[in-house]
């Protein structure tokens, strides 16, 4: 027999299992992980805020994907260094609602936006001598803000279905909240937010797998067209698409083991759960190195920006 869950009834997350003497050890863990996303994020925007000379589309558009990266980081690692330092499992409704929206709003948005910079990248590369033209601060701004829009129409309508739902129970069997882990505890069921969810996840990640396939294929051509003119074409378009491709192979390797540990019944919940944050934990921390390492203006204004800092101090 369940009792109906009211709006503002505490739920509780299971969380994972923690052994006796490990809650500082995974805390600490945490602790590194966020302070590491916050470092590596906070130095690239402050970086790209300053320096004039960063002021371009992908620059810009690297700031929404930090920001981004920030919403998803922010939404789970400090209520689970909270459950590693306190044990602390129980959640409001509301705040619980809050969480999966920044979730499922992080993993929409990075696509979209990803989908933005292989447009861009495509002008950059196909269209040189017409790009300030194209790629004008208003159509910039028109795409990050589509990008954005396109994301937190999908999730406001995937949560909207959530609205006089009553839930029959209080656990949820995961470590951040989410859309299907609340809708577990309905008391009836829910197709038609089965239906929309799965329909809208794979209508996204087609939609920007197709964008980002035309846009390096047409890269490609472009490339190998006028290596034959210009030998130092081919290497620059691979400069300036390189973070981008990573970054994007990097988020759908991590979606991609979160499908996969699902498929194997066998494998502890722990495995489980842990995989399920690889996508929120790692990208955001690694991205910040990604774009350093690859692009040689952003690690060249970092560097000029610390040795000035560190002089300026003796």
């Amino acid at each position: 027999l369940f009792i109906a869950v009211g709006k503002y009834h505490q739920l509780v997350l299971e969380g994972f299992h923690v052994p006796p003497g490990y809650s500082s050890f995974l805390f600490v863990l945490a602790l590194f992980n966020y302070m590491v996303v916050l470092m590596g994020n906070g130095v690239v925007v402050c970086v790209i805020i300053i320096d004039k000379n960063l002021h371009r589309p992908m620059f810009v558009m690297i700031c929404h994907l930090v920001v981004c990266d920030l919403l998803g980081a922010t939404a789970v690692l400090p209520r689970l260094m909270m459950h590693f330092l306190t044990g602390e499992r129980r959640i409001a409704h509301i705040p619980a609602i809050a969480q999966a929206f920044s979730v499922h709003t992080y993993g929409v948005a990075t696509q979209t936006l990803l989908g933005a910079m292989a447009y861009d990248r495509y002008i950059a590369v196909c269209e040189p001598l017409r790009y300030h033209a194209i790629m004008t601060s208003a159509r910039l701004h028109s795409c990050c803000g589509l990008a954005w829009f396109v994301a937190l129409l999908c999730i406001a309508v995937l949560f909207a279905f959530h609205m006089n739902t009553p839930l029959c129970g209080n656990i949820i069997k995961h470590v951040y909240c989410s859309n299907r882990a609340i809708l577990r505890l309905a008391c009836r069921s829910t197709p038609i937010n089965n239906i929309y969810g799965l329909s809208m996840s794979w209508s996204v990640s087609t939609g920007i797998f197709i964008i980002i396939a035309f846009s390096y294929f047409r890269i490609l051509q472009a490339s190998v067209k006028r290596s034959n003119v210009d030998s130092g074409v081919r290497s620059k378009a691979f400069q300036t698409c390189t973070s981008h491709l990573v970054v994007y192979v990097l988020y759908e390797i991590a979606s991609v083991i979160i499908i996969v540990s699902h498929r194997f019944a066998s494998a502890s919940q722990d495995i489980k759960k842990f995989f399920s944050i690889l996508f929120i934990i790692i990208p955001p921390a690694i991205n910040p190195i990604i774009y350093g390492l690859v692009s040689k203006e952003l690690r060249s204004s970092i560097i000029k920006h610390f040795t000035k800092q560190v002089f300026h101090k003796k």
